[in-house]
């Protein structure tokens, strides 16, 4: 509950308040399942709405919407709030936009692959070391060559194109296996099974929504529905992950403010942090630290403070630690760690505390105004003013109808021209090229093969015309020895007629001569005979 500049988180001997000045300084909100973390996050997550600061939280039960709703206002609730000194306690809800990673109820969460990177995707994917720079590879190249990664089927295009071009790839950027390849293939099948086909895309979100206060001034707190996401839990790091290096990019340095600009609360903080890379947890440590000069707190709700790597729990310096149980030797030696984490109070012995609390029961060192720890306090958190429960079906109608305009910016998906439709079109045109070859060379061929019959035709034309022109003049010859002999014959016939024709002009002659010399004679000697008469 806000009291000035100054939110009253719980009661011991001592009030508990959170300074809005130190709480940029980050903080951890630990204790067993069922000790009353949830209820904790709400006291200080409406602390912050009514004193104007952004709130983003994940709603990983599905009772985080309960925020948007005024409490429950029975004579036992105010009774707990009157003992705990919370005299202006009053039920009320916050003004809440709901979202979604997985196209559930509320606002679509979507990001791009190139937002996302190869460091945190590949750690999200679980790549070994080559792999991770197969994928390394993919990115660059898709940046020297001006092709968006927005979704997953750019990036499986332009894995695809590598493992193709692989030796192309390989001159300019390093070999690329078609085992890593494929291997990175597979767990992007996986990574879209568990919702990542829907996750990534476009619009992207734009944290800046996230930075706004309603007309009366307060703070709006941006709900998570992570419910879903726990059956996939490394989306929900991955975003998580991503969301504080988005933020930290995106915000200018502010320095010391007397309030944050924005405040996350990450519930089961331990997925972010399970089997990750030392160059992944180096970053978030690094993140965690320049974050603060951003303006912006970052509170961690897990089990045990055990969850949180060493150099990411020396970050937070506002804790509220709920009850551990230890039953093994290895949590007892967690219980003493995180009894050890705070400042001590002579009054009792933190390691026992913390295994006697109740329920809404907790160890709390929150910074005072100089920076410093306060002497830890064992106390009783006060009721939130929200509901502890879910929101009602109305008031998630009503949520609804509030974010209208947030739907309309982020409802519908958008696949605008990037990597895959960049490639597809190479590999068209590409293919229309290859086509085109073919069908050309299937041309010359064809074009060569006539060429070849008609040579052939020619060939044999002219065989047939040299065989036909030696067939004519033998026809020729033999019509001239023919004729040569019938002439000859002819001749020969026109001899003999002649020589016939002369025998037998002869012989008329002959016979002409011969009657002329018999009738001569005849004439002779009557003349003859006449004359010797008279």
């Amino acid at each position: 509950m806000l009291e000035g500049d100054k939110i009253k988180v719980a009661q011991g001997e001592n009030p508990c308040y959170l300074l809005l000045n130190q709480a940029n300084r980050h903080g951890l909100i630990a204790g067993a399942s069922g000790t009353g973390k949830t209820v904790t996050m709400k006291v200080l997550a409406e602390g912050f709405a009514q004193a104007g600061v952004p709130v983003f939280m994940a709603d990983v039960k599905g009772d985080v919407t309960g925020m948007a709703q005024p409490g429950d206002d029975t004579e036992k609730v105010r009774e707990r709030a009157a003992a705990l000194g919370a005299a202006g306690w009053e039920p009320r809800g916050c003004d809440v936009r709901l979202w979604d990673m997985l196209g559930g109820d509320g606002v679509p969460v979507r990001i791009t692959i190139s937002d996302m990177g190869p460091d945190l995707l590949a750690r999200l994917l679980g790549l070994t070391d080559v792999q991770r720079g197969v994928l390394a590879i993919a990115f660059r190249m898709a940046d020297d060559n001006g092709m968006l990664l927005i979704d997953l089927k750019d990036l499986r295009a332009m894995l695809g194109y590598l493992s193709e071009h692989a030796s192309e790839v390989e001159a300019l950027y390093g070999r690329v296996s078609s085992q890593s390849v494929g291997a990175i293939q597979r767990a992007l099948l996986t990574l879209e099974d568990a919702g990542g086909d829907i996750f990534f895309g476009e619009p992207a979100l734009d944290i800046t929504d996230w930075l706004v206060t309603d007309d009366a001034g307060q703070g709006t707190v941006n709900i998570l529905n992570a419910a879903k996401l726990m059956a996939s839990p490394q989306v929900y790091a991955m975003f998580l992950l991503w969301m504080l290096s988005e933020i930290h990019e995106l915000l200018p340095e502010a320095g010391d403010l007397p309030k944050p600009k924005l405040v996350f609360f990450f519930d089961e903080a331990h997925l972010l942090f399970d089997d990750m890379p030392k160059e992944l947890t180096d970053k978030i440590v690094q993140t965690v630290k320049l974050i603060r000069s951003k303006g912006v707190g970052v509170y961690f709700v897990s089990q045990s403070p055990a969850d949180i790597p060493d150099e990411v729990l020396a970050q937070l310096s506002n804790r509220i630690q709920h009850g551990l149980r230890a039953y093994t030797p290895a949590e007892q030696k967690a219980v003493r760690a995180a009894a050890a984490a705070f400042r001590e109070n002579p009054a009792f012995d933190s390691a026992e505390a913390l295994l006697e609390l109740g329920t809404g029961e907790a160890l709390v060192s929150l910074l005072n105004e100089e920076g410093q720890p306060s002497i830890v306090e064992r106390a009783r958190v006060l009721p939130p003013e929200c509901r502890m429960a879910a929101a009602d079906a109305a008031t998630l109608e009503a949520i609804g109808v509030a974010q209208a305009h947030l739907v309309e910016k982020y409802g519908e998906a958008i696949d605008r021209e990037s990597a895959y439709e960049k490639l597809a079109a190479e590999k068209s045109a590409a293919a229309e090229a290859d086509a085109l070859a073919a069908e050309r060379a299937q041309l010359e061929k064809e074009r060569a093969e006539f060429e070849k019959q008609k040579a052939a035709e020619a060939d044999r034309a002219a065989k047939a015309a040299a065989k036909e022109e030696e067939r004519a003049a033998k026809a020729a010859e033999r019509e001239a020895e023919r004729a040569q002999k019938a002439a000859e014959k002819e001749a020969e016939r026109a001899a003999r007629a002649a020589e016939k024709q002369r025998e037998q002009a002869m012989k008329t002659v002959s016979s002409v001569i011969g009657q002329i010399g018999r009738e001569t004679s005849r004439q002779l000697l009557r003349g003859l005979f006449g004359n010797l008469r008279k």
